[in-house]
């Protein structure tokens, strides 16, 4: 009798501890979500010098990836960033050009789309 009560005791505590480890590595699926820029947007134009980064915090993310190319991604001369970073802004200094510049929210399992706006830096 007291060898049953042990193996119920210890089936019943082993139960519960893998419940709890399972909400532990539960990872939430940030992959519909989409990040929200703040600046620069579409079309804006800026005075050469250093330009900041921004964008709103993503729930459930762990880091960013940040891109920026000129011209364009899709006729890209070259890629003049490419890094993840924890924060939700980052400052470049750039040069007179259009650019186009991307971000998408990451976990340890997940990943949104990229988010894109392009912009020109003028005298």
């Amino acid at each position: 009798m007291i060898f049953r009560m042990r193996n119920l005791f210890f089936c019943t505590a082993l139960a519960v501890l893998f419940m709890a480890c399972e909400e532990i590595l539960v990872v939430e699926d940030i992959s519909q979500d989409a990040v929200t820029i703040l600046a620069p947007t579409n079309n804006t134009v800026l005075t050469e010098g250093s330009v900041t980064f921004s964008w709103n915090k993503l729930l459930d993310t762990e880091q960013y990836r940040l891109q920026l190319a000129t011209p364009t991604f899709e006729n890209a001369s070259q890629i003049l960033l490419d890094s993840t970073i924890t924060a939700t802004n980052f400052s470049k200094a750039l040069l007179l050009g259009d650019y186009e510049w991307r971000v998408r929210a990451e976990n340890s399992e997940y990943q949104t789309t990229y988010t894109s706006q392009n912009f020109t830096v003028e005298e």
